[in-house]
Order: C-alpha cells, then structure tokens, then sequence
C-alpha cells in the first residue's frame, strides 16, 4: 500500500486523491490494444492500475501523502534510481541496466561508501554528474520532515558528510558503522539523481543557482519543486518535468489517473525500453477493469482473487494468469493519539484482545480464496527467509473470540447492549488502564478502501468477529487517497486526529526493501508510523537490525512486535493476480511491488 518508498521499496502499494467515481471505466481508458488475441500495436501496451489507485505525484521524492507504488514507479521509468534494488529480474538484488550507479565500494569499517556514476546523460545533453547526487542530498537533509521515507537517526541524519570526488565519484560518511547489506537495500537504494541544472531555483522564471548548499535555499527550492509537483495537469507540458535521465518521459497524465509514456530517445542507459508507448489506466472497480480485460483493451491487468475459478475464460481470451507475490505485511495502524480511543489502543490487553478477534485463517482461505498468507508480526511470511522469529511464527494471539472477551472482563470491562464498557476505570491489574474513562466503550472506526469488493468482503468478516467479543467495529470508506491523506500523524488535540484505525485495501500492503528492518514504520517518530507508535524497547532493536550483520538482531524485533502488537496484523494477500496477454514478456513480477515497463516487450 503500499502504503510505499519512496524509499527503494519503503512505501504502500497504493495511492492518493479524488472523488469516488462508481460504476465502469475512467474516462479516456482505451488505446493499444482492441482484441484479446493480440496487440493492436507492437509499439503499445495497456497496463491496468489498481482500483482506485490513481497516480498523483511526480517528484521523486516521496512525502507522507504520497507513498504510492504507482507514483514510485512512474518516477523510476522517468528518473532512473541512483541504485535500482529490486526484484526486477526475479530475484531482489541490484540490478544495474536499470541504474545511474555502477559500483558502490564501502570502507574497511563500514563507516563510507564510495559510490561510482556511469558516464551517462540527461535528456537535455548535460552530463549526469556526482552535483545531481549531492542535490537530492542536500534537499532531503534540510526537509528531512517533510520527506515520507525519513525516520529520526537513520538517513539523512546518519550520514554526516557528502564529498565529491570527481564528476561521476563521491563518498557518503556515515556516523558509524553500518550492516553493509542495510545500508545498500535499505538506504543508498533510495537516493535519487535528480537535475541541479535544472530544478536548483525557487520560481519558474528564476535563474539556476547553487541555492541548495544553504539550508535556507534548499528549504526555497524544496517549496518550488512541491508545489510545481502538485499541479497534475501540468507535468506533461511544465518544462520543469522535460528534464529526464530514465527510460520513459510523460506523453500526457490526466488528474483522473491516466497516465502515458512514451520512450525517451535520449536514454543513454542500459535499461532502454523495448515498448515505445505505455498508457497506464485508472479503474475505479476491480469489476470495471476486469470487464476492458474481457473486452481486449487491456494487455496487462488483474483480477480479483475470488474470481479464480474463472481463470479458464482468460485463458480462452489469450491471456495467461499469474499470481503476483510480494515481500509485504498487511495491517491497520492504530491512532494511538486519537483522543477517544488512543488510550485504550494504548493497553496491550486490548491490543491483545482485538488481534485474538481476528481470524486470519478463514479470512485467507474465504475471503482471499487461498491466495493469502497469514501474518503475525512485522516480517513478511509469505516467502522463506531467515528474518522471522519463531515468535511470529507461531502466532502469539490465535483467533479465541471468548478469550478475548474474558481479557477484557478481566480488565474492567462489561458487556452492555452488546458493546463492551470500562466500569472499573484505573491502572489496577483488573482495571481498564491508565487515561481509560468511566463508561468508555468499546466502539472503534476504520476509515477503509473504497471501491473493492474483497476489502468490502474482509470489513465485513472483521466486523461480525469483533462483535463476538463485544468490540463494536464502525466502517467507513473512500478512496485509498482520501484514505492516506486522512490517516496521517497527528497530536491529540490536532483537528485532523479524528481517526482511529486506518486501512489502505487489500492490495494496500507494505513492501520491504530486500532487509525488512522497521525504522520508518515501527520506530518512533518514523516517516511511515502512521499512529505515533513508540516503544523505547522497540527502538532498540530496531537500531541494532541496522548496525548487526546477524540475522538474530532482526528476529528479535520480529519477536518483540509479534507480541506488542503496534498495529492489527492481517493476512497478507498477493500484490495482485495478474492476467497477462500472450506475447507479453521479458519481465519479471517484482516482489517490491514495483512495475518495470522498460523490461516489457512483446516477444510475438
């Protein structure tokens, strides 16, 4: 959901903003393609985006309200990463084609890296040189608030110095040493290169200066860039855009989530795109989009996992179906500041309680139909790694929906009408805890994804479970952009603090870098810490998954969240199942969740 990153991978696969648009197909959602047997063009594709799942930024720099798989994507295809860690090729690695970076060599301590540039150019002819690195260093340093994938003592603030070599070689110091394999996947993946020559001024007519190297203007230029990335309308045609060292360039991208590129013939990379047109079109239902699959205009796209058994009519149509999986955990985050319910969100009993109200099992196996994994802790399970602590294996809170509600009674709490209610207020061990008031009931909101049925299907299995034990469970739903906008960190007294659970939609999961440490989602104060989680524990650990090289540091805090519950685990679905046209290959289904459409091509 992604909810994104973005930071190399550190984000949702998801969104960001408009209305609710019931009913069919996005207006403009044609082109490339009319019947399922074959491409109309060999010079075209459609790929289908997510349901609802517009794209809404094109600054390759990620703030809170858009981490969204989509907008990572498009921007990588425009802006070729730095170093492009993923899962492109099929396993998750460096892969350089797709790279402005040819070597990164650390020092003896791990406590530098010198990183090389190719010799490779924007599209404007200027040389890409070691000033664009040092650019979006110093943007990020002196915003490193307002950037989504920042979390307080990782980067920028650990690394203490940029040096510039020579044109296309710099050194990056860090405050210590660091797990090489961290600061790789984790850290220098999500530096971008991004046009100093060009993007280095504080107005559209202003002159091109080295404002970034004081604070002050790279505050000046960071507002410029923005607010010029929040005009939708105008990033085909704002020359500020024309700028490019990737693959693709922006042919036209519609504030209703059409978006189309087309192959830049200045790339000098090795990554260059095999598809000269790619039209990216936004769907409001899973429904609608599976309907323009049926009808041919779609070459790339999805179904719902509940319409596996109709696999066989793809098939018949001259498409092949391909699960897509990922390197994801799914959940709600809790507000733990919102001012009714943050205090009792704040008692792990109740954590406790409402995670024992949730049936993973049945959900993965019903409402997923087998094509979903259950989750128990902050590593990804549904792929074998070495990360995930027998804790969180073993699941520390099975489904007990009359274990969950003795919990509760044990602690303070009555049933009344159906609705459990604190009678015993206190921080005695029998009594609700501390900020829980007299007749504080157990009601909760999410504010959830609109527009999927599966989501819709999964809400509705939550509600009837949590009932069970006594905990009302309201629903409210928008767009997944609407959703992220209002579900952002917040004081109690803050006007925008309302909400108490959020939840991004089935395919709203958050995908890793290759190392799943939890610094931006799990660490107080990180970038991606939704509901103002803090553990001083916690924090802990997180730091030593970042300076140990043994994988016992990262099963520790695998251990240690598994059993303190920051958010509610949910089972973690396949990023999507894809349908694909015959002919359409060359790729791989990145596990990080981005897409790759330079890698496309058809091969009949």
């Amino acid at each position: 959901m992604f909810l994104a990153p973005t930071a190399a991978g550190r984000r949702w696969a998801l969104v960001a903003g408009a209305a609710v648009i019931t009913g069919a197909l996005v207006t403009g959602c044609s082109g490339g393609g009319t019947s399922a047997s074959g491409p109309a063009s060999s010079d075209t594709i459609n790929y289908a985006l997510p349901a609802n799942f517009t794209p809404n930024w094109i600054l390759p720099i990620g703030t809170a309200a858009h981490l969204n798989t989509n907008n990572a994507s498009i921007s990588q295809a425009v802006w070729e990463p730095l170093i492009a860690y993923d899962g492109s090729t099929g396993k998750v690695g460096w892969n350089k084609d797709n790279s402005l970076a040819t070597d990164a060599k650390f020092a003896a301590d791990s406590k530098s890296v010198t990183i090389t540039l190719g010799q490779r150019h924007w599209s404007d002819g200027k040389p890409i040189t070691s000033r664009d690195v040092e650019f979006w260093f110093n943007l990020v340093k002196a915003n490193k608030a307002d950037w989504a994938s920042y979390s307080p003592g990782k980067a920028p603030d650990n690394w203490t110095s940029f040096k510039t070599v020579d044109d296309t070689h710099f050194t990056i110091t860090f405050d210590k040493a660091y797990n090489q394999q961290w600061m790789l996947a984790n850290e220098l993946s999500m530096i971008r290169t991004i046009p100093q020559h060009a993007w280095d001024k504080t107005g559209d007519s202003g002159a091109v200066s080295d404002l970034d190297r004081t604070a002050a203007g790279a505050k000046q230029v960071w507002t410029y860039l923005n607010n010029a990335a929040k005009k939708i309308s105008g990033y085909a045609t704002d020359p500020l855009w024309k700028t490019v060292s990737g693959p693709y360039t922006i042919k036209s991208f519609s504030t209703a989530g059409r978006v189309e590129l087309t192959a830049n013939a200045k790339y000098d990379g090795g990554g260059k795109a095999n598809i000269k047109n790619v039209n990216l079109l936004p769907f409001t239902t899973t429904e609608a989009e599976e309907n323009a699959l049926r009808a041919g205009t779609v070459d790339y796209g999805y179904i719902n996992a509940s319409d596996l058994g109709q696999e066989a009519s793809f098939k018949a149509k001259g498409y092949s179906v391909k699960p897509w999986s990922g390197w994801a955990i799914t959940y709600m985050p809790y507000n733990f500041n919102n001012p009714s319910m943050g205090p009792v969100f704040k008692q792990l009993y109740a954590r406790q309680a409402i995670q024992m109200s949730v049936d993973q099992t049945t959900l993965s196996k019903v409402v997923f139909n087998g094509s979903a994994v259950s989750t128990y802790g902050p590593i990804p399970q549904g792929q074998e790694s070495s990360f995930v602590s027998d804790d969180q294996k073993n699941n520390p809170y099975p489904f007990d929906t009359a274990k969950a509600k003795k919990l509760l009674t044990d602690h303070g709490w009555a049933e009344q009408g159906g609705t459990m209610v604190c009678n015993e207020p206190g921080t005695g061990a029998d009594q609700c805890g501390a900020g829980v008031d007299k007749g504080t009931k157990f009601e909760m909101q999410v504010l959830s994804q609109s527009g999927s049925t599966v989501t819709d299907n999964m809400m509705s299995a939550l509600q009837s479970s949590f009932a069970k034990t006594g905990i009302k469970f309201g629903i409210k739903t928008a767009p997944v952009n609407s959703v992220l906008s209002q579900a952002g960190q917040c004081k109690s007294g803050d006007a925008n603090c309302s909400w108490q659970l959020s939840f991004f939609g089935t395919a709203g999961s958050w995908y890793f870098p290759a190392y799943p440490s939890g610094d931006s989602l799990f660490a107080s104060g990180g970038g991606s810490n939704f509901g103002s989680y803090s553990n001083p524990a916690v924090d802990k650990l997180i730091t030593e998954t970042t300076t140990s090289s043994s994988d016992e540091a990262v099963q520790n805090y695998s251990a240690a969240l598994a059993k303190d519950l920051p958010v509610i685990w949910l089972p973690e679905p396949d990023y999507q199942i894809s349908v694909v046209r015959n002919g359409l290959g060359g790729f791989a289904q990145d596990s990080l969740a981005n897409f790759h459409p330079a890698m496309w091509k058809w091969t009949k």
